[in-house]
């Protein structure tokens, strides 16, 4: 009477679901999670995750992703960090400074930027007390600027 486990009832997981900026949506911030996200509306800001970013054909962020995956098929302006595999659809439009693990571009997508590809690893940069920076690189670094 009282069971969980009623029949006809659903039981609907939300654990596994991306996070969504929907279309006609503006957000202005900086967003940390570890889950993915699907963006369709417009986004000023930086993400962080350790999951994989989607901006969809409307969709379009300003500003700085670190994530492990990325497909974008609207637009993107600022640093783009992908761990392992940037996905650019023929739509997509991007402007700026990326670095990837691995690059897939359709035709027809707009890809103006500094270019670096990583092995499976990223440079490891730490800041000392005065300021300077130390950077140590596990892989080989190939810069690329490409326009397509």
């Amino acid at each position: 009477m009282f069971s969980e486990n009623k029949k006809g009832r659903q039981v609907v997981d939300t654990a596994g679901q991306p996070n969504r900026i929907g279309k006609g949506t503006s957000i202005t911030g900086d967003i940390t999670s570890d889950a993915d996200f699907r963006i369709d509306g417009a986004l000023e800001g930086n993400v962080k995750t350790s999951g994989k970013v989607v901006i969809g054909r409307t969709g379009s962020i300003n500003g700085k992703v670190q994530c492990q995956n990325a497909d974008i098929e609207g637009k993107f302006s600022g640093e783009l960090a992908v761990a392992d595999t940037l996905a650019l659809k023929s739509s997509a439009n991007i402007q700026g400074d990326v670095i990837a693990g691995k690059l897939a571009v359709e035709p027809g997508a707009t890809f103006n930027a500094s270019c670096s590809m990583k092995g499976s690893s990223f440079k490891n940069t730490t800041q000392n007390n005065n300021g300077a920076s130390a950077t140590a690189s596990t892989t080989q670094e190939k810069q690329i600027t490409a326009k397509i």
